[in-house]
């Protein structure tokens, strides 16, 4: 990964343009602020020089008094250079988090949290500090100079090479930071994003038995980012030998170089005043600027770019199960987009799927990415943003069974007969029993006339009469919205042979677990609105979606290290 240097110049060049006045601000109490950096050094020259060591303490005291206000005046300005830095600071925090916001809405973004929590935050602490450590260094380095040149310009011989050369290392380090850095918050995305969809995803993980599997792609993740913060400390390394060169070598020469200095002129007050200088205006500048622009500025330039950038996603292919002419549609979508709200990224896009009378189709995703709003909108439920949904016999040909089971007092007769207008005979009602596997839990409940009493029944015990009564319905099209997370596998594979089973019975799956897959004639991959259709063969070697819910690793994965 790399920095788009020239456009993030252009992009902030476009930013500050924008806040003339502010930089204005900033700048003139910046020079205030350089008025104790200027004094100092060069008071305490003139305190020595012109006072006590020339037998004139009085002066040397009125020098040192001097040098105490320019440090009050330079506090004062330093009071106000924070008002100008956060003129600049709470614009460009709010206009990124405008920007994810869009992003979030339009673009379905998956790292959004990460952005808004974590990276919007970065961008602004890290600018604010950018700011202040480089106006810092600006105006006091020029103060410091300014000083050293008024005292002895034979000084600056001595200062401001290793002073250019050390800056110069410092800067030619801050790109490869800025690529590592950009790694590095590459991964910490990635981990955020993996997290929230295995967090979400649990059930999933758990009834395809993807545990393994999920951990090691986790696990990757984790060691890619410490890989990458590794490097990032290795590239650390050189801001220390830049911060030796440009800070400590100065005074090390100067202290070497004395005797020469003092041989062309440079009194014992200039060269305690340059002391003074380097030690407590240069250096420490010197230190906030390699530390803050090192880990700020790198840091700065890379979220700015991954908050701002980013590719819009590519459109999504449509899919489609034409029945052959002999077996008419029993369910047909032509052009179905669905979104939950009027900017929101839609859950699906242009989506044409057809099954024929009598077809099996298993619905499968990660949770969370729209299986359940596509059985609402067979159902009925939810009416499509745009395009079509055409449901053999209407209303009526149509029955969904979702997750959480309704089971109301009464009777289980009454209970099962609900959908039935004319009622259900025994032999019916033993028949369904029968082939459901239900027959123990009516034997306990005392028989079909038997009251029920919905709390004193099981998850299992409601969805098992729930789907009894589905079955008993005169629809012959069949949706089960994970209808059977409480029953076991074996339990599972017979409620959907049975629903199959039916006479021009048409059944669709949003699957709970991946042997409902197997099992069905075609499989809905849903990945957003991003959807892939075939059989169970054919997704494991197209869909790589499909193969990690499926937890079946690629031959060319076999044996690789996480």
């Amino acid at each position: 990964m790399t920095t788009d240097t020239p456009s993030l110049i252009r992009r902030g060049m476009t930013f500050l343009a924008g806040h003339r006045r502010a930089i204005a601000r900033l700048t003139a109490w910046s020079t205030v602020e350089a008025a104790h950096t200027f004094a100092m050094g060069y008071a305490l020259a003139k305190a020595l020089d012109s006072g006590f060591l020339a037998g004139r303490p009085g002066e040397g005291l009125g020098w040192l008094g001097l040098a105490a206000l320019a440090v009050v005046v330079g506090a004062f300005g330093t009071g106000r250079t924070y008002r100008g830095v956060a003129a600049l600071v709470e614009p460009l925090r709010d206009r990124l988090v405008g920007r994810v916001v869009t992003r979030a809405l339009r673009e379905a973004d998956g790292a959004a949290v990460s952005r808004l929590t974590h990276q919007v935050e970065i961008a602004r602490d890290t600018f604010a500090g950018l700011v202040m450590v480089s106006r810092s260094f600006v105006f006091t380095a020029a103060g410091a100079l300014v000083g050293l040149c008024l005292l002895a310009p034979v000084l600056l011989v001595v200062v401001v090479p290793p002073l250019v050369l050390g800056l110069g290392l410092f800067l030619a380090t801050l790109r490869p930071l800025a690529r590592r850095q950009e790694t590095f918050l590459a991964t910490d995305e990635a981990i955020a994003q993996s997290l929230g969809e295995v967090s979400g995803g649990l059930r999933d993980i758990t009834a395809g038995g993807a545990e393994r599997y999920v951990r090691e792609e986790t696990g990757a993740l984790v060691d890619a980012e410490f890989r990458a913060s590794l490097a990032l400390a290795r590239w650390s390394v050189l801001r220390v030998v830049a911060l030796a060169v440009a800070g400590r070598l100065p005074l090390v020469l100067l202290l070497v170089t004395t005797p020469w200095l003092l041989d062309r002129g440079v009194t014992p007050g200039a060269l305690v005043g340059a002391l003074a200088y380097l030690t407590q205006s240069l250096l420490p500048a010197l230190q906030d600027l390699v530390h803050g622009l090192g880990a700020s500025g790198s840091r700065l330039a890379v979220v700015i770019r991954r908050l701002t950038d980013g590719p819009p996603l590519p459109p999504p292919p449509a899919v489609e199960w034409a029945p052959p002419e002999s077996a008419p549609a029993a369910v047909e979508l032509r052009g179905v987009t669905f979104s939950y709200g009027e900017h929101a990224e839609p859950v699906l896009r242009d989506l044409d799927l057809v099954v024929p009378v009598g077809g099996r189709l298993a619905v499968v995703g990660p949770s969370g990415v729209g299986k359940s709003t596509l059985a609402g909108l067979v159902a009925g439920l939810l009416e499509p943003g745009s395009g079509e949904v055409r449901v053999a016999g209407g209303r009526a040909g149509r029955v969904l069974i979702p997750q959480e089971a309704y089971v109301f007092s009464g009777t289980l007769a009454d209970n099962l007969g609900y959908l039935r207008p004319d009622g259900v005979p025994d032999h019916e009602l033993r028949a369904a029993a029968d082939v459901l596997a239900m027959t123990e839990l009516v034997d306990r409940l005392g028989g079909f006339g038997a009251p029920v009493t919905p709390t004193e029944l099981s998850a299992g015990e409601r969805q098992r009469i729930a789907l009894a009564r589905a079955y008993l319905a005169p629809a012959r099209i069949a949706v089960l919205d994970e209808a059977t997370c409480h029953l076991d596998a074996e339990a599972e594979a017979r409620v959907e042979s049975a629903f199959a089973r039916r006479t021009e019975g048409t059944l669709i799956v949003i699957a709970h677990r991946m042997g409902s897959a197997r099992r069905a004639d075609r499989v809905l991959v849903m990945d957003g609105a991003r959807t892939v259709l075939g059989t169970h063969e054919e997704l494991l070697g197209e869909s790589e979606l499909y193969r990690d819910l499926t937890a079946v690793v690629r031959p060319d994965r076999l044996g690789s290290t996480p």
